[in-house]
């Protein structure tokens, strides 16, 4: 529907987007992308899926349980379609890069397959299926970044926000798809990132994460060639735009974070002294498997080094059980390092062979899903215990906590993250969002520190 004023057509909000997002903090960032596309096209979003005239799923590829969480969703969307005909379905990120033929082909399933390169194409798109087609584009850009584009923070607590630094991966891990799903790197200009980071702190936002499939490979460089940016820099002038704005960014990998990135997190207070630093294997033969580009002994020596000149650092990681051929022994060494290395949290899978990647391509996932699933329950076990041991030592201790939202449990409790990013819980008292607070811890849990605010 059109508007004419001064002989001008403007488009009017007739028609209601809903999007869900599965994953990562990238599709995260990437469906407030496609939102900014939408409601500049003249949607409306809104948060009722029933009401909505064009349903989005942004969805991970990353294993495969997560894209059967995606088809059981879709099957229930059938329902929806049917109650609302000319519902329009539509399928982004990186199972329709993966997939887009096998979803094209599902019968009134999906009307719509989008890559994550792809969004601005979004309108057009979504007209075609309008017209009674079926609509596709998933190609791959070695420019596209959305730099000038102005996310909509979809479902934000107005306190902390996502700012996406760079798009797609070089690394070539063996059991990795996103390389295929995203595609090449390609760095955004670093001054279209500070101005983002400056509209959030004029808009009450107190907290940035630089997001990146590698942040530390961050390299921008104008057309010219006379002005370059390299992620230290980038943190330091994200950094400079308010001292009372927290800066975080996720994730590293141990090949690319270099000294630099490292004195910079030491230099500034309000970068957090937090480093996700995925090893996903202890073992170097299994880790020249996966193709991650260092062994066990220089992984250490990372860390090693992290802790020299960031004594207060929190330290995250990756973990993966059972990649194909691992032994007992290898999956020992995993157990070792991760005791060694003392993590404060990590992410736990077992192995889930992607189609299309190195390993499945080349190794034969040979250890049973038994042996994956009693492997991982060990993993875990060792990092709930580590997680629990490294909480207590903050008992008696004062943490500076920025006030995210209430707890899950409570409305009479706020809940928000000291600077290593572990969750603090404490009474509400006259505080709300966006205050810093400094929270005395009396007692922690696995995941949690619990303590009462001191004036």
């Amino acid at each position: 529907m059109e508007l004419i004023i001064d002989d001008i057509p403007v488009k009017t909000a007739s028609k209601k987007l809903y999007i869900e997002t599965y994953g990562c903090a990238m599709n995260v960032s990437d469906s407030e992308i496609v939102a900014s596309v939408l409601i500049d096209g003249g949607f409306l979003q809104t948060n009722d899926e029933f009401e909505a005239d064009v349903v989005l799923l942004n969805t991970c590829a990353i294993r495969e349980n997560a894209e059967q969480r995606i088809w059981h969703r879709l099957a229930a969307l059938k329902n929806n379609k049917r109650k609302k005909p000319g519902l329009i379905v539509g399928v982004l990120g990186c199972m329709a890069e993966r997939l887009k033929t096998k979803l094209l082909e599902q019968d009134q399933l999906v009307d719509l397959v989008v890559g994550p390169d792809a969004y601005r194409d979004l309108p057009n798109l979504i007209s075609q299926v309008e017209d009674g087609e079926k609509a596709v584009n998933v190609l791959l850009s070695r420019e596209e970044t959305y730099a000038e584009l102005s996310p909509v923070r979809l479902n934000s607590n107005g306190v902390s926000a996502f700012v996406s630094i760079m798009r797609g991966c070089n690394n070539m891990c063996s059991f990795c798809v996103v390389p295929f799903t995203r595609g090449r790197e390609r760095s955004r200009d670093a001054h279209s990132i500070v101005r983002e980071v400056e509209d959030l702190h004029k808009n009450g936002y107190k907290e940035v994460t630089l997001l990146g499939q590698n942040v530390d490979s961050y390299l921008w460089q104008n057309e010219d060639g006379s002005e370059t940016c390299n992620f230290a820099q980038l943190l330091e002038k994200v950094a400079l735009v308010d001292p009372n704005m927290r800066v975080r960014f996720s994730t590293s990998h141990p090949k690319d974070i270099t000294d630099e990135v490292m004195h910079t997190i030491a230099k500034y207070d309000n970068i957090c002294k937090y480093i996700h630093l995925p090893v996903q294997s202890g073992n170097s033969r299994i880790l020249e498997l996966m193709n991650r580009t260092y062994d066990r002994e220089w992984y250490m020596s990372k860390v090693t080094r992290i802790r020299e000149i960031i004594p207060e650092c929190g330290i995250s990681s990756d973990v993966i059980s059972g990649f194909c051929s691992e032994t007992e022994e290898e999956h020992q060494d995993t157990i070792s390092l991760m005791k060694w290395a003392n993590f404060d949290f990590s992410y736990m899978y077992s192995y889930s062979e992607r189609p299309g990647t190195l390993a499945a391509r080349k190794y034969p996932d040979d250890v049973k899903d038994d042996v994956k699933s009693r492997r991982l329950t060990e993993i875990i076990k060792v990092q709930n215990q580590m997680s629990a041991n490294n909480n207590l030592k903050y008992i008696g201790k004062i943490c500076k906590v920025l006030v995210e939202n209430y707890s899950k449990k409570s409305k009479e409790d706020l809940m928000g993250r000291n600077d290593q990013n572990i969750i603090c819980i404490f009474p509400k008292g006259n505080h709300q969002k966006g205050d810093y607070v400094n929270v005395l811890i009396e007692r922690v849990s696995v995941t949690s520190l619990i303590g009462k605010v001191i004036e």
